[in-house]
């Protein structure tokens, strides 16, 4: 693999880095005295983005920026240093599910587009952008990073689309990561919403029905290898090059629905594919009744505990609910020398991200008992 010259420790600059996978490379970086100079740019300031104990302390230690990143003049300022940034990682993006085209195109691929072209102009060493494994077609045979291209989200179409155009870029020394299912402290989109369905049967005393079967993929990383991964990639890969992450476990929703349900004492069934083929047919009404009967018994559960404010949710979207598989092979970057720290989702890594929010009081600590 070429070498990309690069610093004993490298200035980093993380664009989007108050979301998810930013604020834990942020964490990761400074924890390990990896990096000489870390600057953090993102539109929602630390104050507002529900960062956790260390991270709050973290981010005392390192350079904010404020900028919309969807703004050319805001991308500048991003970048402006009297040094040039060795590393530029790109963990901003638009990630909420269920928005229109437009959102999409501006939050994605005209985001990733300035930020690429200005690290280019800027002669950033290593740039790296955080695309998804969801732009494989849905295949239960695991996709390698050869295999055939056909997003099935909104967010992979246009993940998608952005990659195409950054390879356009000239001058632009890069590598694409296309994660699974990212999880971890922190993680308000990826698993949890799953978890935080369990909670609410738990309140309700119910068991859980879930659509098709349990051996539907739904593969995982842990944002810690996301974050080692990144370093990683700082000076190994050609430039262009593309590499999947997840770990070796073959996530399927069957394993984390167990674990959903050691965690609270839930029981579960899945409807199979005769019933949950019918109600394929409905999924929109389908999705929408099983949000009415969750969010009410979570703002209910909230209240009793007293938090008035959360950013969690069990509300979930048609697309988490499709008959697909996620099925992701994370083994070519182990060629270059990585490993995964966290090669299987357990209950006890679930079960750490529900007891970070609940430290934070964002999560009810009645329904850990």
């Amino acid at each position: 693999m070429a070498e990309v010259g690069m610093e004993e420790k490298p200035r980093v600059l993380i664009l989007g880095g108050t979301g998810f996978i930013g604020r834990n490379l942020a964490e990761y970086l400074v924890s390990n005295e990896l990096a000489a100079k870390v600057r953090v740019v993102d539109k929602v300031p630390p104050a507002t983005a529900w960062l956790g104990g260390r991270q709050k302390e973290i981010f005392q230690r390192i350079e904010f920026k404020s900028a919309n990143l969807i703004n050319p003049a805001s991308v500048q300022r991003a970048f402006d240093d009297e040094v040039t940034f060795d590393l530029v990682v790109n963990c901003a993006s638009e990630g909420r599910l269920g928005q229109m085209e437009p959102v999409y195109n501006e939050g994605i691929v005209k985001l990733s587009v300035n930020c690429a072209k200005e690290a280019a102009q800027r002669g950033a060493r290593r740039y790296i952008e955080l695309s998804t494994a969801h732009i494989y077609a849905p295949d239960k045979v695991a996709s390698t990073e050869g295999c055939k291209i056909s997003p099935w989200t909104d967010i992979a179409q246009h993940k998608l689309r952005a990659e195409q155009e950054i390879s356009n870029i000239k001058g632009l020394n890069y590598v694409v990561l296309r994660p699974a299912i990212v999880y971890g402290p922190g993680d308000r989109t990826g698993l949890t919403p799953r978890i935080l369905v369990g909670a609410v049967y738990k309140e309700l005393k119910e068991t859980m029905r879930l659509l098709w079967s349990p051996e539907l993929r739904t593969n995982t990383v842990h944002v810690t290898d996301v974050c080692r991964a990144i370093w990683h990639l700082r000076n190994t890969g050609n430039s262009g090059q593309v590499f999947n992450l997840a770990d070796k476990g073959n996530t399927t929703q069957g394993q984390t629905t167990e674990f959903v349900s050691q965690i609270f004492g839930v029981q579960y069934e899945f409807l199979g594919s005769v019933i949950s083929s019918v109600a394929k047919i409905s999924l929109p009404e389908i999705c929408e009744e099983l949000n009415e009967k969750h969010m009410e018994p979570w703002s209910t559960i909230c209240q009793r505990s007293g938090i008035v404010n959360t950013p969690l949710s069990p509300f979930l979207f048609e697309e988490q609910l499709y008959n697909k598989h996620l099925c992701v092979d994370g083994s070519a970057i182990e060629a270059t020398g990585f490993t995964y720290q966290h090669p299987h989702l357990t209950v006890d890594s679930l079960r750490e991200v529900v007891e970070g929010f609940a430290a934070q009081d964002l999560f009810p600590r009645s329904l850990l008992s």
